[in-house]
């Protein structure tokens, strides 16, 4: 095992994280963290970045262009129409107004389970969550913990037909389909469910003990994102069905075994015909042409991190040092659960992407689960859970996104992010790995 390479390797870690910690940007932070990679494993740096990185980015931005740019647009027919925050306030109605992160919770997991990427939802959310906030009194650093809970979590691993990157990916190598082991699925979920809630309470108590308060962010004029007529919103009716459309269409389409990225894009774009359709009176006097680009730009910028994030694993993947961790992985002699897992995790918490770390590691190991006659579906999903467990370490570029657009930052409001993205999936990951591995 080359140790000098070794040591690049997790240097160049945190190379990103510091990098992108100091507002660099994932494009900006990703090369110079493969620069690091390059130079201490040996690799020509014209090839380390021409062929390894640029393959990686080319390949991620090909293969995922058409569903984050559809999610995008979607979401952006979703705020533009108003149905997000019709759906945030029928929450309210549902919950009342003292249980805001329960609430918060419950709108990001409905957006991004309904198909709104990951990435784009905190801006759906945002509004919403400052006049709820604010209401209650409570800081603003609480909603990280709503918001990453809600779409990094359940409706990116666990929950059966969820339209997320992390649950498209396994089926693209192992032949499952978006809803593979419904029901480890479903008792996950509600396993992140409970211990998330209890998270909440704590949490929330505490900010009271300590006498915190909401504080406006710098420059920023809440009463501009603040709702003041609820009777011109679409009825929670109109902003419901296209989830409910989307979801369905998801749903209907795994039971045929079709595509999976294919059938993700489609349903987002049956999602946004059904928003239009539904509230023509609410895009009256707006741009359709400048909400189309708007969306779709949108989707763009997503794909640039998210590429730069996988260029760097493509550089990590051709480097000694990811050989000899591979190599080391598989010199363990693990049943398939047990590798899938530990290099899932490995992986992604060095990429800093549970998309990315996927991907990775399947280039990796496909051939080893699919010689092994594991349970495909069974693996599908306790991989998928495995990747959301390291994937949100310091460094990992959607944290930089949300923290921008809520105006706080990693000494603010990570500890919510570690414990709601890193803590519990891991618990979950190892106990689900341990029952597995006992009884399958």
């Amino acid at each position: 095992m080359n140790t000098f390479a070794i040591i690049g390797l997790f240097l160049a870690v945190i190379v990103l994280a510091v990098g992108a910690y100091r507002g660099l940007g994932a494009l900006t932070s990703t090369l110079l963290a493969s620069l690091v990679v390059i130079l201490t494993n040996g690799m020509g740096i014209w090839q380390g970045f021409s062929e390894f990185y640029m393959n990686g980015y080319v390949g991620a931005y090909a293969g995922y262009f058409l569903l984050l740019c559809s999610s995008s647009m979607y979401a952006n027919f979703m705020n533009e129409s108003g149905s997000a925050t019709s759906i945030g306030y029928q929450f309210i109605d549902w919950f009342g107004r003292t249980k805001v992160l329960l609430i918060c919770y419950a709108i990001t997991v409905v957006l991004t389970y309904g198909g709104v990427s990951l990435f784009v939802v905190i801006y759906a959310l945002a509004p919403i969550a400052y006049t709820l906030f604010k209401e209650a009194d409570l800081p603003r650093h609480l909603i990280v913990a709503a918001t990453t809970a809600g779409s990094a979590t359940i409706t990116m691993t666990s929950l059966p037909g969820t339209p997320a990157l992390t649950n498209v990916i396994p089926t693209e190598f192992l032949g499952t389909t978006l809803t593979a082991a419904p029901i480890f699925g479903i008792i996950a979920s509600i396993a992140f469910i409970v211990m998330t809630v209890y998270y909440f309470n704590y949490i929330e108590k505490k900010a009271k003990t300590d006498n915190e308060h909401w504080v406006n962010p710098d420059g920023l004029d809440v009463a501009k994102n603040e709702i003041q007529d609820r009777s011109m919103l679409p009825s929670s009716v109109k902003a419901f069905l296209p989830i409910i459309v989307l979801l369905s269409i998801i749903l209907a389409g795994s039971r045929f075994g079709l595509n999976s990225t294919m059938l993700a894009t489609g349903a987002m774009l049956a999602g946004t015909v059904v928003v239009y359709v539904l509230n023509l009176d609410k895009f009256k006097g707006k741009s359709i042409k400048k909400i189309i680009s708007s969306g779709l730009e949108g989707g763009i910028g997503a794909i640039g991190g998210f590429a730069g994030v996988v260029a760097f694993g493509a550089v990590v993947s051709n480097s000694q040092a990811f050989a000899s961790i591979v190599e080391w992985v598989l010199s363990l002699k693990m049943n398939s659960y047990s590798q899938g897992v530990f290099a899932t995790m490995v992986v992604s918490g060095i990429t800093g992407s549970s998309s990315g770390g996927l991907r990775i590691m399947f280039s990796s190991f496909t051939d080893s689960f699919l010689a092994s006659g594991v349970n495909l579906d069974l693996l599908h999903r306790l991989v998928s859970i495995a990747a959301g467990a390291l994937d949100t370490l310091p460094h990992s570029p959607g944290i930089f996104l949300t923290l921008a657009v809520l105006g706080l930052t990693h000494k603010d409001a990570y500890k919510h992010i570690f414990v709601t993205s890193v803590v519990i999936p891991t618990i979950i990951t190892l106990v689900s790995l341990a029952v597995l591995v006992m009884f399958f």
